[in-house]
């Protein structure tokens, strides 16, 4: 007799189902960044700018500074340093500090300031100063921190008192300590105080704000002066951006000979500011020379002489084993040998000058 037909399983219609069903994509690793948003991380920011940035004079210390530190305007402008200086990648020399990063950034304060009244002798305002520090990295280090103002003054007395204090928030707020005092002999000139050591530690992260409060007091009787702007340079080293510009066996440029068709060589890419969209906010430079590799490169190219670029092992090896068998693998590629820094003077996303190298 035939067996009595059984009903399957829970097991078994688990796994019918299973099979049946459509199964999820599987997980996927996240796509490395484009060059664009590697470019725009190199320059500290997350994203570029929607728009045309808030019209801004340039202050002429930081084109001083690009100036100084762009190889270009070097050639075509007055040579600022010796001819055989060496520039540092990691260290500012006009100002005398470390660094790579300098961020010229204005007070957030000045349109919230109420009008000044007319003060009588000896009972000047105070003013409060805000800088939006948040755009600073944790993994900067300031080097230093400086604040400039301009005064107006409608007469000048034998010298005035400058006080910075930690500046309080709300109505209720106790206004901090007094952190720096200093003589200021004339208003004539921009009035600069160094905040690193003062503000905060010199070997700490800078804070995401800095509220302070500016007094200026004349030493003998006289009108008060009128603060008209207060700005703040800062300069952060970055140690992620002080790794060797190149290795020290491959410091040759990169071989330019062979045919135009195919053959490894050094092909030239201009990159435009201007062409990619970014001219509104990139200052300076118009744009640079990227430049890429491109081209197999054959056995007496990968064993080049004295005068050529200098050959890795694994290209003399690859090399040798295509000449040995030419389907099992392919011909080495060329690859940079030297890769050169630029400086970048931009807006950021809060609309502060910034000079990154």
């Amino acid at each position: 007799m035939p067996s009595p037909c059984r009903r399957p399983g829970r097991r078994v219609l688990f796994l019918l189902l299973t099979l049946l069903l459509p199964s999820p994509p599987p997980a996927r690793a996240p796509a490395p960044p484009g060059p664009a948003a590697s470019l725009l991380q190199a320059l500290g920011l997350p994203d570029a700018h929607r728009g045309a940035p808030t019209p801004r004079p340039v202050p002429p210390v930081m084109w001083r500074l690009f100036r100084h530190r762009d190889p270009q305007e070097a050639r075509v402008g007055p040579r600022r340093t010796p001819q055989g200086t060496t520039l540092r990648p990691c260290h500012m020399e006009e100002l005398g500090v470390a660094g790579n990063i300098v961020r010229h950034i204005s007070d957030r304060g000045a349109p919230t300031r109420p009008p000044e009244p007319a003060w009588a002798s000896g009972q000047c305002p105070e003013w409060t100063v805000v800088f939006d520090l948040s755009a600073v990295e944790p993994a900067e280090r300031p080097t230093r921190a400086r604040l400039e103002m301009r005064f107006a003054a409608a007469e000048e007395p034998a010298g005035w008192e400058l006080s910075i204090t930690q500046a309080a928030e709300g109505d209720d707020a106790v206004a901090g300590p007094v952190l720096l005092r200093q003589a200021v002999p004339t208003l004539t000139v921009p009035v600069r105080a160094e905040l690193l050591g003062a503000a905060w530690a010199r070997n700490s992260s800078a804070p995401g704000s800095l509220r302070l409060a500016l007094a200026l007091r004349p030493r003998t009787p006289a009108a008060c002066a009128h603060l008209a702007e207060a700005s703040l340079l800062l300069v952060t080293l970055d140690p992620r951006l002080c790794h060797p510009l190149a290795r020290p066996r491959r410091e040759a440029e990169p071989a330019l000979g062979g045919d135009p068709g195919g053959a490894c060589r050094t092909r030239r890419l201009y990159v435009s500011f201007r062409e990619v969209g970014w001219h509104r906010w990139v200052i300076a430079p118009r744009g640079f020379l990227a430049n890429y590799c491109q081209g197999q490169c054959s056995l007496p190219a990968a064993l080049s002489g004295p005068g050529g670029a200098p050959p890795l092992n694994h290209a003399v090896l690859r090399a040798l084993m295509h000449a040995a068998a030419p389907g099992a693998t392919g011909l080495p590629c060329c690859v940079p040998a030297r890769l050169s820094p630029i400086s970048v003077l931009f807006f950021d996303n809060s609309d502060n000058v910034v000079l990154r190298h």
